[in-house]
């Protein structure tokens, strides 16, 4: 039986991802990188390690009996401590991604993943484990986005398509064919707070989609409850996913969110 091994950021992903695991009866174990904790209810049991020892973890996991690995949560770049850097990780590892820690976040993900082959781990997408997480085509809640909501909507996927070769942003959010907000390294949550916290007018939508050519092994999008709430704190109409592109993490309480608070969530096909 393959066995896998979930690497955990912050969040709930993780602990969602391990009980569709457990239920679907398949073998895992989660490590938890220090310093992103992930969001543990169900007091699941969690190894932790440190980037700057991937090698020791290398070998944990072949000892585990790990075939293939998922990323689940979210982590930000890491400041190394050099002093606590192994020999095998300063030799075998960090060559191939130091390198990477200059450039955009899609290529430090890439030689990433790059690293985990080398070591012989088949890597996974979350969407891969639990299909279920990506919605099909059409309305979550509420209906297609029309006439203003519609135009915004093509205002923000230009933008999207424009920014993806420059390895920036998975998220907009436009109202009134304005550009509010690109979504950068802080996040989704900090993109939708600042909206809320600068913006005077109601409407406009959040679109939020992969970038072009990103590997969808890792960092894949996705929205929860909380996302639905910021949306409708920012006075937006709604939220546009890119089928396929975009997990829905709890997706029962976020179109019962999205229901309370009168937004629409379409799923659109790329």
């Amino acid at each position: 039986m393959t066995k896998t091994a979930i690497i955990a950021g912050a969040g709930g992903l993780p602990a969602l991802l391990a009980r569709a695991m457990g239920a679907q009866g398949s073998d895992f174990a989660i490590y938890q990188v220090a310093g992103f904790s992930m969001d543990n209810p169900d007091g699941l049991p969690v190894e932790e390690f440190m980037i700057e020892r991937l090698a020791m973890l290398f070998q944990r996991m072949g000892q585990d009996g790990i075939d293939q690995v998922v990323f689940a949560g979210a982590i930000t770049r890491p400041n190394l401590n050099p002093e606590m850097i192994d020999p095998q990780t300063a030799q075998q590892v960090l060559p191939h991604l130091l390198p990477l820690f200059q450039q955009g976040d899609d290529a430090l993900l890439r030689g990433v993943i790059a690293v985990f082959e080398e070591f012989d781990f088949k890597v996974v997408g979350a969407s891969d484990v639990v299909p279920g997480l990506l919605p099909a085509p059409g309305a979550l809640t509420g209906a297609a986005p029309e006439g203003r909501d519609a135009a915004d909507l093509a205002r923000a996927q230009e933008i999207l398509a424009t920014l993806g070769p420059l390895d920036l942003g998975q998220g907009v959010v436009v109202a009134a064919g304005q550009c509010l907000a690109i979504e950068t390294l802080p996040g989704t949550r900090a993109m939708l707070d600042f909206v809320a916290q600068t913006r005077t007018g109601q409407g406009g939508v959040f679109v939020k989609a992969p970038k072009a050519g990103q590997d969808r092994r890792i960092d894949l999008p996705a929205i929860g409850p909380d996302t639905v709430d910021q949306v409708a704190k920012a006075g937006l109409s709604g939220i546009v996913l890119e089928s396929g592109g975009v997990m829905v993490l709890n997706r029962a309480a976020v179109q019962e969110a999205a229901e309370k608070a009168g937004i629409f969530i379409w799923v659109q096909e790329p």
